[in-house]
């Protein structure tokens, strides 16, 4: 699935052909050359991973991530560094302290892609292509198409989003914020009551196969989707 990645690289050459990859593999590229460019866009748009070159001018890129990390809003996107050093002691210290991924420059645009998806696929798994299976329901990200009990069902392209969420973190309770800024993302503005329309939309498109019973309202907290429903208690 498409994604918005943050590339923070302060070589131009580099930068732009990053970017040129990205954007035909059908990403969308936001690109910033030092820690406070970088802020500034990521204050605007929650990116879905970050390109993070490790010697940056002013502020570094190690001291940038250990930022975000404390930072609530920023402190669960995943962040690949991107460095020439190459040194053992270079490459856990990144590990340990701030990334989810490290490649040692020059890297081949194809080692690029394979470690994106791989980190989004340990992190976000809803932004990737994989085909999800549980309990009958089937999802496919690449063909667009959901599936209950060998039956074709039809949603719409927000509950689309909205289910393949809710089946890459199954049994987890998301909250109306939570799933705004997931779903819908961090830099568009609706109300919260929005979701509760979306979920009822949801619930009627799962009905033909009885997979809108996955779908559970967690009083106080906000919506699950649960493999065996009707098994934990606080639902509606």
């Amino acid at each position: 699935m498409s994604s918005t990645i943050l590339v923070v690289e302060d070589e131009p050459a580099i930068a732009e052909l990053i970017a040129v990859n990205l954007t035909h593999a059908g990403h969308k590229v936001l690109r910033a050359a030092d820690a406070f460019q970088a802020q500034t866009l990521i204050n605007a748009e929650l990116p879905d991973i970050i390109l993070l070159d490790w010697m940056l001018p002013g502020v570094s890129g190690v001291e940038l991530a250990k930022q975000l990390r404390r930072d609530e809003r920023t402190k669960d996107v995943p962040i690949v560094m991107l460095t020439a050093r190459s040194s053992e002691d270079d490459k856990i210290t990144g590990l340990e302290t701030v990334a989810d991924d490290y490649i040692t420059k020059p890297f081949s645009p194809r080692e690029l892609q394979a470690r994106i998806k791989a980190v989004l696929r340990r992190r976000a798994p809803q932004l990737t292509d994989d085909q999800v299976n549980i309990a009958g329901l089937m999802i496919d990200p690449a063909t667009h198409r959901v599936v209950g009990n060998g039956r074709p069902l039809d949603l719409g392209p927000t509950e689309f989003r909205l289910l393949h969420f809710f089946m890459t973190r199954p049994e987890r309770v998301h909250s109306r914020t939570q799933l705004l800024d997931q779903v819908w993302g961090d830099h568009v503005f609706v109300e919260e009551r929005t979701v509760d329309v979306h979920i009822r939309r949801l619930r009627q498109s799962l009905q033909p196969s009885g997979h809108d019973q996955h779908i559970e309202t967690v009083r106080g907290a906000g919506y699950r989707f649960c493999a065996s429903p009707g098994e934990n208690d606080g639902t509606d």
